[in-house]
């Protein structure tokens, strides 16, 4: 897991694992530089594959671009 940038003080500046799970993906993602809202909200998304986004980062491909890649896809709704 990429490792090289600042995580804010809080949670996942203090010693030892943060207390939850959602907290615990939330820091993940932000120390593979993931933006502090995006992380926020796939952290507490089920349905995203917090591996998975940190693999694709770390071969390269930009955060935002990764969370599009491995999000749901949403059925269209037909038009009237």
């Amino acid at each position: 897991m990429t490792t090289h940038h600042v995580v804010p003080l809080g949670s996942c500046g203090s010693p030892g694992p943060p207390v939850d799970v959602e907290t615990w993906r939330w820091c993940r993602l932000l120390e593979a530089g993931f933006p502090p809202d995006l992380a926020r909200a796939l952290s507490s998304s089920t349905a995203i594959d917090l591996h998975a986004l940190l693999e694709l980062v770390d071969r390269g491909c930009p955060a935002e671009l990764a969370a599009r890649i491995l999000s749901p896809v949403t059925p269209r709704q037909a038009a009237p």
